[in-house]
């Protein structure tokens, strides 16, 4: 089955006409999914080796996630922030103890989350480090993903995200990624917070030399600096840890959480830290409708219930063992020029001699495995944390099919 069939084709056709032309999706139409497996309108299976960039960690329709959601959509789905409801206080006070912190702000999305922890560095460095208003500076590093609101893509270094968007919000620096010598030199009286993702996912799942996060961290704390960490792809057990910063002993001042929070079910973000921190915003300062609604909390409940276990950081770790030995054995030859990453999470640089990532993301489709290329070359590969090692094994079978044909 191709997708020059007529049930693909039309839907192919309608999503042309009628959706602004922002993403370039591969052409496959999902009809429905369970687990690690997608289905299209044609009924043709496929492997779902990406998992919603990480929002589907769980993979689809985990039946604990969609039992808690079916049981809230019988009760109540949405009050707004104007009134309590009865799982919001559950849902701060489990999701601060998953962190070790203690005060929970929800949104929705990763970027309103990213925004909100922009905000709330503001704010800090004004009311508490004393920076003078309009002066505060964040310092982020290059390759970083954040989101792709206004202010977000101001200190991107991505063309595609950041070209023809200006003017450009004022207020941060951008440092090489892995360079502790450059993010030193950056930080100064200014200074409210360093911004980073402990592996940069959309870069190419690129992991930081061993000891930089814990040099990040040392720098922020003697400098009076927040160290804010962007977990919304590699955090909720996707590298091995429940946070991709445990690998260094490290804890952050913030975390910034989305994606696996909502299960694939519903969107979900968080900015979560200490009282002095999110202690800064007074009511009417920043929120959302749709931020903690009770459908959000009980979903985002369960998952942090499922967390607690620690069986899902653990299949992470086991799997990601296997499939980055896997994966290197492709490393070299012509074929596949480095791989990176850690636990359930890999980048792929592809020689160029084997075409595009784009190419052979179309090519793995073919073969009914989902993936998705980033930067030209490199593909990610990110499954749900639920596949098994079958699956698994399954889905390289395919990519080094691709490779070495």
């Amino acid at each position: 089955m191709t997708s020059t069939e007529p049930g693909i084709a039309a839907a192919l056709a309608a999503a042309e006409a009628h959706s602004a032309h922002n993403y370039h999706p591969l052409p496959v139409v999902v009809a429905t999914a369970e687990g690690a497996w997608m289905t299209d309108v044609t009924g043709r299976r496929y492997l779902d080796m990406l998992a919603g960039y990480s929002a589907l960690n769980f993979g689809h329709g985990h039946p604990r996630l969609l039992a808690a959601a079916r049981a809230q959509l019988e009760r109540v789905t949405l009050t707004s922030r104007a009134f309590h409801h009865d799982r919001f206080g559950d849902f701060c006070t489990r999701l601060a103890e998953l962190c070790g912190m203690e005060l929970v702000l929800p949104m929705n999305t990763g970027a309103e989350a990213v925004e909100t922890a922009v905000k709330t560095a503001r704010k800090w460095g004004y009311q508490v480090k004393g920076v003078p208003d309009g002066q505060a500076k964040i310092v982020v590093a290059d390759g970083n993903f954040h989101g792709r609101t206004t202010t977000i893509v101001s200190f991107s270094t991505d063309p595609e995200a950041r070209d023809g968007f200006g003017p450009y919000t004022p207020g941060f620096e951008i440092v090489p990624y892995g360079d502790l010598a450059a993010m030193e030199a950056a930080v100064d009286e200014r200074t409210v917070a360093v911004l980073l993702e402990p592996i940069q996912g959309e870069a190419g799942v690129r992991v930081p030399p061993p000891g930089y996060l814990a040099g990040v961290r040392e720098l922020t704390r003697r400098r009076n600096v927040l160290f804010v960490a962007d977990e919304i792809q590699s955090g909720l057990g996707r590298t091995g840890r429940t946070f991709a910063c445990e690998h260094e002993g490290v804890v952050p001042d913030v975390y910034v959480l989305g994606k696996a929070l909502g299960g694939g079910v519903v969107p979900v973000s968080a900015v979560v830290s200490s009282r002095e921190v999110l202690g800064v915003f007074a009511p009417g300062e920043h929120g959302s409708t749709f931020g903690g609604n009770p459908l959000a909390c009980a979903v985002a409940l369960e998952v942090i219930a499922m967390l607690r276990t620690g069986e899902y950081q653990e299949r992470a770790t086991e799997l990601g063992e296997h499939l980055h030995s896997e994966l290197g054995l492709l490393v070299g030859g012509g074929t596949v020029d480095a791989v990176r990453g850690r636990g359930l999470w890999a980048g792929v640089d592809v020689n160029p001699s084997r075409g595009t990532g784009r190419a052979v993301s179309e090519q793995l489709m073919a073969r009914g495995v989902l993936v998705k290329d980033t930067h030209g070359a490199t593909i990610r590969l990110a499954p749900p944390l639920m596949i098994s090692k079958e699956d698994l094994d399954w889905g390289l079978e395919r990519l080094r099919d691709v490779l070495e044909a």
